[in-house]
């Protein structure tokens, strides 16, 4: 591809592909800021936000459907556990309507302004040239060790015998 051409796959997005490189690139600059009100111009009316992760610890984890609720997870649920202040792309790939992204994310906990940083992997996907889709799924157990400020222990009873490790 030129990088110009349409994407060819029936059911998909139109978008040329140097189009929807340019709304990434604008889409994830606001995004870095984390300014609910920069970033709501870039989303479809039927956005769906999912972040995995352990909810108990992280309670902004789940689904999110809409622009309202995606404007209140980046507002005010994500804050209130940490504040991002550095949100940096190792990675992306760009493929017919869908961006990954994996990145480098620096925040204080809300709590004591304690610097944690984790990895986060993204998928969006984007229609009409707005993003519809994006599922983050975050290193969440080095997240939680930092968010509760001590390493996850596992009972001696849950730690497998070398004999039932398995290697693919």
């Amino acid at each position: 591809m030129n990088g110009h051409e349409t994407n060819p796959r029936p059911g998909q997005d139109s978008t040329p592909r140097a189009s929807l490189q340019t709304a990434f690139e604008r889409f994830f600059a606001a995004y870095a800021t984390r300014d609910a009100a920069r970033v709501v111009p870039f989303l479809h009316d039927d956005v769906e936000w999912t972040v995995s992760g352990p909810v108990d610890v992280l309670p902004f984890c789940g689904l999110h459907r809409g622009r309202a609720a995606v404007m209140d997870l980046i507002g005010r649920q994500i804050p209130a556990v940490f504040r991002v202040f550095s949100f940096v792309p190792d990675a992306t790939l760009i493929d017919g309507d869908q961006v990954a992204t994996l990145t480098r994310q620096s925040a204080r906990r809300a709590i004591d302004g304690r610097v944690i940083s984790f990895r986060v992997a993204n998928f969006f996907r984007f229609r009409d040239g707005k993003l519809i889709e994006n599922l983050s799924l975050l290193d969440s157990f080095d997240a939680v060790e930092q968010v509760i400020g001590h390493p996850l222990t596992v009972p001696e009873s849950l730690v497998p015998d070398m004999g039932d490790l398995v290697s693919l």
